[in-house]
């Protein structure tokens, strides 16, 4: 007997993340890789948290210990409401839920409002994260068009004929992974005005929000609905944060803010999955944040930016014609589209094993297996003098 056969039908559309796979291969010295979007293990505020990991358990070990609300840590909660209100979401704690990162939201969203065949709007391409969450529940994707250029009834009618209903629009609003790209004001805005066609949720994916180099910050989606409504609880779009890009990826903290309806829902899948979010780790997060989050995120913010226009810098310079990349005004990631007929994850093959080069082949961000000539560059974790190394490997191995 095969225990496989007894899977259930979701288990099919399960899939291993192309990129956490990459980089199993790439622990070996010498390699130079642009592959891993993660934050700068040297830019983490340690001292901070071995202070705050100290002080909370000597002070407070029996509460940081125990068991906790599924809610999440009130203090946490209060201080990104108060977060929020800075960036045009004025809203209260009963408002925030406290996840393990963004990417359980995104399962936890997937899970409630996607019944099999329903269809999630993404961006081609998409954050590779959002997929592998969105996946077990069997939805239909559709290419989503945030400039206004497709009608929502054009939506709505692929919808049905597949046997479903368009449930939401996903999207990383500000420096998207993988593209690096900001949507607009305008875009937005014709977003909001489609979802109200549509019927549908909006969930708002901000992991990058704090990340901003230059250009004016555009206000957040649900900044921008509920403007239009004046009430939270009205709003259709779900906002989606994180610590893991401004203080630390290992604690696993993350929120949602939402209409009431929605967190009351999603506390009870909290409830039903791992019952809270770690309460030291809550706790800790609180304490660093209210004491560092603003000079810590414009520390990371003068690295990054440096690194970033080191990147473009080195593509200007080392990229053959008919390459061409973003050029992000924050996050980590630059888009990288090559010459049609060229197959990124061919030339990642070549790239490992003839320049010791690692990067992320495209075609894993597109729901539907396309953008093959594209990849994707982190430049988090680069320094000058590897990026230059970097790319003129890359600009050697393009020329052939």
């Amino acid at each position: 007997m095969s225990i496989a056969q007894h899977f259930a039908t979701r288990a099919a559309r399960m899939k291993a993340s192309e990129i956490r796979e990459l980089l199993k291969l790439l622990d070996r010295p010498g390699i130079l890789s642009f592959a891993g979007g993660i934050p700068d293990a040297k830019l983490f505020p340690a001292q901070a948290f071995a202070e705050a990991y100290a002080e909370i358990m000597a002070e407070s070990a029996s509460k940081a210990l125990q068991y906790s609300v599924s809610e999440g840590f009130l203090p946490l909660r209060e201080w990104i409401a108060g977060q929020m209100a800075k960036i045009g979401i004025p809203c209260d704690a009963s408002h925030v839920l406290i996840t393990s990162g963004s990417q359980q939201a995104l399962d936890y969203l997937g899970k409630l409002f996607l019944s099999p065949g329903d269809t999630a709007l993404v961006n081609w391409p998409t954050y590779l994260g959002a997929l592998g969450a969105f996946n077990a529940y069997e939805p239909r994707y559709d290419r989503l068009d945030v400039r206004g250029n497709r009608p929502a009834s054009d939506y709505a009618q692929a919808a049905d004929a597949a046997g479903g209903r368009v449930k939401f629009a996903y999207l990383s609003s500000d420096f998207a992974n993988p593209t690096g790209e900001t949507v607009d004001r305008t875009g937005r805005e014709a977003l909001l005005d489609m979802a109200e066609d549509l019927d549908c949720v909006v969930l708002e994916d901000a992991a990058y929000q704090s990340l901003r180099y230059d250009g004016e910050a555009v206000p957040p989606i649900l900044a921008l609905e509920l403007a239009r409504k004046g009430d939270l609880d009205a709003c259709r779009t779900i906002y989606c944060g994180s610590f893991s890009k401004t203080l630390s990826p290992g604690l696993r903290v993350g929120w949602v803010v939402a209409a009431q309806p929605v967190i009351q829902q999603l506390v009870l899948m909290k409830q039903a999955a791992d019952l809270h979010s770690a309460t030291i780790n809550q706790m800790v997060i609180h304490k660093v944040a209210e004491t560092c989050f603003d000079t810590h995120v414009d520390t990371i913010r003068a690295a990054y930016r440096s690194r970033r226009d080191a990147l473009l810098d080195a593509l200007a310079r080392h990229m053959p014609g008919g390459v061409t990349w973003t050029r992000p005004e924050g996050g980590m990631f630059v888009w990288v589209t090559l010459p049609k007929g060229m197959d990124a994850a061919d030339l990642l093959a070549r790239a490992i094993a003839e320049h010791d080069l690692a990067f992320v082949p495209g075609r894993a961000f597109h729901a539907d297996g396309s953008g093959g000539n594209t990849l994707r560059l982190s430049f988090s974790c680069a320094d000058a003098a590897m990026i230059e190394a970097g790319m003129k490997r890359l600009g050697q191995l393009l020329r052939g």
